[in-house]
């Protein structure tokens, strides 16, 4: 081990063209095998396995056994595949600090978002504030929590930079990148005359005879399906809907994330995902020249990155 490391460490006098042999090599292992890294690096098979024995040269061991039988990493390419994705993990860290003082990322960066988010495991929005404080050191963060309909009017008026949501409606003037979907379930509570009827003797009439709440920022999506010209409560915020839930006296949505450290405890119940569950699309909204504000940019590149790529989509 020591002595592969002593090797690796011989490479601190680095070029690019080192730093390029070992990120082709990462890659295939990564990949498993050098043909199945070829569309990847866009390399033919020959020039790969000359890069690997050049690798192999500057650093006087045998990485990988490679032919018909397959490939296979040595004891010492293991630990220095170890070692490389060190050193590649920092450099790429280096990189990005480097480029946030080059991108002049100071003063302040005002972010909006929706309540009661933080019991969601799709949600990026930790890992995109770590990634941000590692870039840009010096940007002041300043985050409030509003209603969707608030959020944009402050984002329009230029009181926030960007905000983070699910949004009733498509503002003019603003750019829309998707993130992911949040899924909201229609709950009853523990007393409730729904709560002990199984699911198949539910349907739309029975619900709708009974309260059923709307959010005010989304109160005709949450009684479309039931065909009632008002809701019987309003509310403004997830942790209003959920007391009147819990009450046993109304019916409503919630995020499932949300609702369910109160379904564990039996305190709410889930009706008919099938028939009431719905998708609600979480994106950035922001100033359409955003690309022209590095912190907002930034932000941006930083939150995406933390989304798989084919649910990325600016509108």
């Amino acid at each position: 081990m020591q002595k592969c490391e002593g090797k690796l460490r011989n490479l601190i006098s680095v070029d690019n063209a080192d730093i390029r042999l070992i990120k082709i090599f990462i890659r295939v292992v990564e990949a498993g095998g050098l043909s199945a890294a070829q569309a990847d690096l866009n390399l033919s098979l020959s020039t790969i396995s000359g890069k690997i024995s050049a690798l192999e040269e500057r650093l006087g061991v045998t990485l990988c056994r490679r032919g018909r039988s397959g490939f296979e990493l040595t004891e010492n390419g293991r630990l220095i595949f170890d070692e490389c994705q060190r050193l590649t993990g920092s450099l790429d860290q280096f990189s990005r600090k480097v480029s946030g003082l080059k991108s002049n990322l100071s003063g302040t960066l005002t972010v909006g978002l929706v309540d009661n988010t933080i019991t969601d495991p799709l949600s990026p929005l930790a890992r995109t504030i770590a990634k941000l404080a590692e870039i840009a050191p010096a940007l002041h963060l300043s985050i409030d929590t509003k209603s969707p309909g608030e959020l944009l009017r402050d984002v329009v008026s230029r009181k926030l930079d960007l905000v983070v949501g699910s949004f009733p409606r498509m503002t003019l003037g603003l750019a829309y990148i998707d993130l992911y979907e949040e899924t909201q379930n229609f709950y009853c509570g523990a007393g409730h005359p729904l709560f002990s009827v199984p699911d198949e003797n539910i349907g739309v009439e029975e619900a709708r005879v009974h309260r059923i709440i709307g959010r005010n920022y989304w109160a005709a999506r949450d009684i479309k399906i039931f065909a009632i010209s008002n809701p019987h409560a309003t509310v403004s915020n997830m942790e209003a809907e959920a007391f009147l839930i819990l009450s046993g006296a109304y019916l409503g949505y919630l995020p499932d994330h949300y609702a369910a450290q109160f379904v564990r405890s039996g305190r709410m119940r889930l009706i008919r995902p099938n028939l009431f569950s719905y998708k609600a699309k979480f994106q950035v909204a922001t100033v359409e020249d955003w690309k022209s504000r590095p912190a907002v940019r930034a932000f941006v590149d930083a939150i995406t990155s933390n989304i798989p790529k084919a649910l990325v989509r600016v509108a």
